[in-house]
């Protein structure tokens, strides 16, 4: 049986997600907010402390993605395409500032794959955002000055956030919307009974993004919500105050990803 995650079979083509690497380009459209320090320290796993000098900041992102590995699969929009939005809270390893990862959501059972492989717990949702074209006119804002940019997210026909961003200069240093680490955790559980509470991968682990490029980055001010559903506790990090706005492009590539404690119990019983 061949494949790199499930289903293996025969030939090894019906897998969700083949074996790395894995490369992504898509537009994103963000928006930093400010919560309560206490529920941001609820939401962190151990290993991670809360950053003091950040009050509570996190960051919010929709993300229109195209995804491909080792072949042109973005000839096959169905399955390359997908859209995903999810919040990062500034946190501490060991003194080193990072981006923790508590809630994602996504509409591809692919990108799903890919995620848990990787460490984000990921959900089926379903995200929107406002997209520009070059071609301008009244159905499209503009990618400068002014230019206004919304963003939804929902799940189990439930409304879970949303955003407005208005864009008001370039960002000479893209570097500066994206400077944290971003850490994840990794987790599978065990079914055999009596080892419930005892999963099978435990493991806090930082992401590793090959060549990661920002084009077109511009920042502003922005509007963003999260509200309360049923299920769900993305609303128990309520938006104190919203920071500022960015829309901008991204592409990278992932093929490996680095194991900061490993917590799973490797006792055999």
């Amino acid at each position: 049986m061949k494949g790199y995650t499930l289903p293996l079979s025969p030939r090894g083509t019906a897998n969700l997600a083949p074996t790395p690497p894995w490369h992504y380009a898509g537009t994103v459209i963000g928006a930093e907010f400010f919560t309560d320090p206490d529920a941001v320290a609820a939401t962190l796993p151990d290993g991670l402390t809360p950053d003091p000098q950040s009050a509570g900041r996190g960051v919010a992102m929709f993300i229109d993605w195209q995804y491909s590995s080792t072949g042109q699969e973005y000839l096959d929009p169905a399955r390359s395409q997908y859209r995903e939005f999810f919040v990062t809270l500034d946190a501490h390893f060991h003194g080193t500032p990072v981006a923790w990862c508590p809630y994602i959501y996504v509409d591809n059972d692919a990108a799903m794959a890919r995620g848990w492989v990787q460490g984000f717990p990921k959900k089926l949702g379903a995200v929107h955002q406002t997209r520009a074209f070059s071609v301008g006119g009244p159905a499209t804002p503009v990618l400068g000055l002014g230019g206004r940019y919304g963003a939804t997210a929902s799940a189990a026909g439930q409304r879970l956030a949303e955003a407005r961003i208005t864009l008001e200069q370039p960002v000479a240093d893209p570097a500066t919307l994206m400077n944290r680490p971003l850490v994840n955790l990794r987790h599978f559980p065990r079914l055999a009974a009596g080892q419930h509470d005892r999963p099978a991968v435990h493991e806090l682990v930082m992401a590793v993004l090959d060549d990661a490029t920002v084009s077109d980055a511009w920042v502003g001010t922005s509007e963003l919500a999260f509200l309360p559903a049923r299920g769900e506790e993305l609303a128990d990090l309520p938006v104190r105050r919203s920071g500022r706005g960015f829309r901008l492009d991204l592409a990278y590539s992932v093929t490996d990803l680095k194991t900061l404690v490993d917590h799973t119990d490797h006792t055999d019983h």
